[in-house]
């Protein structure tokens, strides 16, 4: 068959929809959001799959799996075994990284086991592991009738007069020694400065190199490396000498290290971690910046955060205490203290004893103590509590720095000692993909380890070849997995699995150019086709302009989002979508319609954000400027430094300046100026929850709202229902069976998990008694059944809940289900929900947001409707800061921040900044050639 025939497809929002799609080709579903692309492919294709390939198993394996629902559908015909590859979040676990989770790692280890070259972490020497054969040939190798002696290190570097040691060896025949490099006769008296150091060597034997001195030359080996204690040195007549070692050991430092492992070069295992951070590569730490987050303060003023909040006398008369006892003012700024002063407040006075009062009782009591020190009291707090709440309260002032043994390597010193062409596998792990994929290409390696190696660079340097394909050539395998976008994650993933080389499967993608620049676009739709190009059927989600008119079959879905959608508008080739008169996707992609550019920009005033020497990550030392009051659109090509700009510097030091946050923030020198800013709010892609019980309606608060309403109806009144009674989160009013949840988790073990509707509630959450509630013929569960369009419609007349809904409706989320779970959200769908609670927020001016990719999962159709709601917050007057590789958005920003002109370490500069206009200009931005096509500007 060369067909996937589906027929009569229902799940959630499809009619009933019949269609063939046609195997081993790159099909893209699309429409508008919530026409129901997900649930085709995701929801009936996939989910169809993974149940199959569960119900080939034995019986004994489902024994362990349980039974998963089947997609609402009459029949799938042509199906392979699917794999779904999805926007979602990347693992959390700190052991996590981008060499783990592609295995490029596990190759380094045993690259670095097979062919690692030894050093002393002490002194940097090579360290070569040698046996007796090797030895031995490699002295035969020195010219004939070479004079030489065979010596054995008995002392190196030790004090001592080694009286009883010498006469020993004397008794047991030997007859010479070398002590500092003099030989000496055992049988003279020999006297040792026993303060000094001296190198002892025992001569062994003393020959002549011919061809009949082999045997005699291996016995004295032997005796040598036994004396020396695996080290035997050789010393010709002409004073040349070579130590040799039949184990791991720095001949010099006497350090020994065991025999190379895959393990050893490990930070999960035991064998390999740092022993101080267990190969985290970072630890907690009390931070001087968060515990003094503002040093302009005075100690009057709360400049130490934890004292600020305790306004009691024992801290006032603490202060003037210490004040006195080492004469300085506390209504003096922090940063102008002496540093003894500030390190007495942080650090405690040592054992320096300082006069205390207390006044008890109108009574005033004195003690000579040391002073703790606002460091030294969290640590001992942090550690002598086992409250929950101390801990998260004095968690405020902990952040994560690196690790002082390991320095952030994760790795023993014995392993990072080890190289493969000079680099360790810290220092290999560090590079960018692009710059490691370079190193391999180069390396140039000898006979014997060319052959031990050959194997593993192929699978290194394909691997390496799959993420450049995928575009992920600025990343490092050091990056951990817990900071990668819900994009790069999934390129990642695909990366794999073409690393894998399976044929014959279905690959399920959502949304694979997110988070991807205009410029590596081409190079993902190649590795797909190559993908398609090995027998694989590949069904990718997506909008992208590009990748529709690159892929062999589009199915257009909608014609609108919701109840309004569900069925396939038309399907076809790029040229037939393009032709359609139907086809919304078509009119866009044709030009016939389009996101019209702004009647108007609005121009930059006199008030600018401005942060001086910014360098955290790649950033090279760049000045931000963000013009206050206007749409601000930040750019770049992928690893550009976009997110490290905005997210990590931008917000979090403004965030710091307005006490509304804590934690660490971006490196630079100055804050020169925040403009008129007085709140500053990130709307990012993180989920708004990780369990089924969060939703939209709790998230934005309507849920709240719609409680009070079930509350308030006469049964409930009569039966003394509180708001908890139709709370899912509490019991009373929920299904115990699943605790609210509607689903069921099953452990897959060796698949992701999966969610099984409750058999007790069948989905709906409550118990039959809540259900009994009604309000207009629908229950609780009814109403979280309902998409926000339609309960839009049937709250109409109860003002704030229609409110709440309206926010949703205006960012384009009229086709989510109130109570739909927030792990089946997309990153786009959670940001977009975000700004609705933004949205429903009383308003004030002088905000400052930060948008990271809004357009995620949006259709050209809903971009406009973004656009309207940014709009509305900015003519509001506040600040808009967006990260964004939609043209669309681009183009409609009233001012552009470049950044490149490469991603990792060949990014971190602005290339351009201005209007839209003047970027598509500028010669050196990536950009703006892109953004001149859009705008039709016309080249001189």
């Amino acid at each position: 068959m060369n067909a996937i025939r589906i027929k009569h497809a229902s799940q959630h929002n499809l009619k009933k929809i019949s269609l063939d799609i046609p195997r081993d080709k790159l099909v893209v579903i699309t429409g508008v959001s919530g026409s129901g692309k997900s649930s085709l492919a995701f929801d009936t294709i996939y989910a169809e799959g993974q149940r199959r390939y569960v119900e080939s198993l034995s019986t004994y394996a489902r024994q362990f799996i349980g039974q998963m629902d089947k997609p609402e559908v009459e029949s799938i015909e042509g199906l392979s075994p699917a794999i779904a590859i999805e926007q979602r979040a990347s693992s959390q676990n700190p052991r996590s990284t981008v060499g783990t989770v592609t295995e490029i790692y596990d190759y380094f280890r045993l690259l670095y086991a097979g062919i690692g070259a030894c050093h002393c972490y002490n002194c940097g020497r090579e360290i070569k592991s040698q046996t007796i054969d090797s030895i031995l040939e490699n002295v035969l190798s020195m010219p004939v009738g070479t004079h030489f002696s065979v010596m054995a290190p008995i002392a190196r570097g030790k004090k001592g007069e080694f009286l009883k040691e010498l006469k020993k060896l004397q008794k047991e025949g030997f007859a010479r020694v070398r002590i500092d490099r003099e030989i000496h006769d055992l049988s003279e008296d020999i006297a040792l400065n026993k303060k000094k150091r001296h190198d002892i060597d025992l001569i062994v034997d003393r020959l002549v190199l011919k061809e009949s001195v082999r045997k005699r030359l291996r016995d004295s080996l032997e005796i040598a490396i036994l004396r020396g204690n695996g080290l035997v040195r050789v010393v010709t007549a002409a004073g040349e000498e070579t130590l040799f070692s039949e184990k791991y050991a720095c001949p010099d430092c006497g350090i020994s290290i065991s025999e190379l492992t895959p393990r050893m070069f490990s930070f999960n295992s035991p064998y390999g971690a740092c022993p101080d951070c267990n190969g985290l590569g970072s630890r907690m730490r009390f931070a001087t910046d968060l515990i003094v987050p503002d040093p302009e303060l005075s100690l009057r003023e709360g400049a130490i955060a934890p004292w600020a909040s305790r306004n009691s006398i024992y801290y006032y008369n603490m202060l003037d205490a210490l004040s006195r006892h080492f004469k300085f003012d506390i209504n003096t700024p922090f940063n102008k203290l002496t540093e003894r002063i500030q390190n007495v407040l942080l650090y405690g006075s040592g054992e320096e004893n300082i006069k205390f009062h207390y006044d008890r009782s109108d009574k005033r009591y004195f003690a000579y103590r040391p002073f703790e020190g606002a460091i030294r009291q969290l640590e001992r707090r942090w550690r002598e509590t086992a409250s929950t709440t101390v801990r998260n309260d004095l968690a405020r002032y902990i952040d994560l720095s690196a690790c002082e043994t390991c320095l952030g390597a994760r790795l023993k010193k014995e392993s990072l000692a080890v190289t493969v062409g000079g680099k360790n596998i810290h220092e290999l792990s560090l590079m960018s993909i692009r710059e490691c994929f370079d190193f391999f290409d180069k390396l140039n390696l000898g006979p014997q380890e060319e052959i031990i190696a050959e194997r593993i660079l192929k699978e290194i340097k394909s691997r390496l070849q799959f993420l450049l394909n995928v575009g992920m050539d600025y990343l490092n395998l050091a990056r951990s997995s817990s900071t990668l976008s819900g994009g790069e994650g999934q390129r990642i993933r695909l990366a794999t699995q073409i690393g894998s080389g399976l044929m014959g499967v279905l690959y399920v993608l959502d949304e694979p150019t997110v988070g991807l620049h205009q410029r590596d676009n081409l190079r993902l739709i190649k590795t797909l086709k190559n993908l398609r190009d090995m027998g694989n059927t590949v069904l990718v989600v997506e909008h992208d302009a590009e990748m529709m008119m690159a892929c062999d079959h589009i199915v257009d879905m909608g014609p609108g989002a919701g109840l309004q959608g569900g069925e396939v508008v038309i399907q076809g080739s790029p040229q037939e979508i393009l032709a359609s008169s139907e086809s919304l996707t078509g009119k866009y992609l044709s030009g016939r319609e389009s996101i019209a550019l702004p009647a108007k920009r609005r121009t930059p005033g006199k008030r600018f954000i401005i942060l001086e020497g910014a360098s955290e990550n790649n950033l090279k030392n760049i000045n931000i400027k963000i013009p206050t009051g206007i749409f601000t659109a930040v750019t770049g090509v992928s690893g550009s430094g976009k997110s490290t700009m905005i997210v990590e510097t931008l917000y979090k030091v403004v965030a710091r300046r307005l006490n509304q946050h804590r934690g660490s923030m971006g490196k630079i020198k100055k804050v020169r100026d925040l403009g008129d800013i007085e709140r500053v709010i990130l709307i990012n892609q993180q989920p708004i929850g990780r369990t089924p019980r969060s939703n939209p309606a709790t998230y934005t608060g309507v849920f709240s709202f719609i409680r009070d309403l079930f509350t308030s109806l006469p049964e409930s009144r009569m039966r003394g229902y509180k708001p908890g009674r139709f709370s899912f989160n509490v019991k009373g009013g929920r299904c115990e069976s699943c605790e609210g949840n509607g689903v069921i988790r099953i452990e897959m073990h060796f698949l992701p998990d999966v969610y099984v509707t409750c058999d007790v509630c069948s989905g709906r959450r409550f118990n039959t008694d809540t259900l009994d509630i009604k309000y207009k013929d629908k229950s609780i569960a009814d109403v979280l059944d309902m998409t926000v369009s339609q309960a839009l419609q049937f709250f109409s007349n109860i003002p704030p809940i229609k409110a709440h809904l309206k926010l949703l409706s205006d960012v384009g989320l009229g086709y989510i289900r109130l109570g739909q779970s927030a792990t089946t959200l997309s990153g786009g769908e959670a940001q977009r929900i975000k700004l609705a609670r933004e949205l429903g927020k009383k308003m004030n001016s002088n905000t400052l947001y930060i948008l990271d990719e809004p357009t995620i999962g949006l259709h050209f159709a809903d971009i406009q409707k973004l656009l309207d709601v940014l709009k509305r917050l900015v003519d509001m007057g506040n600040t808009m800061v967006v990260i964004e590789h939609n043209l669309d958005v681009i183009k409609c920003a009233d001012y552009i921040i470049d950044l490149g002109p490469e991603g990792g370490p060949g990014g971190g500069y602005i290339v351009a900044a201005g209007t839209p206009e003047e970027v598509a200009g500028h010669e050196n931005s990536v950009t703006g050639k892109f953004l001149e096509k859009m705008l039709c500007i016309p080249k001189i």
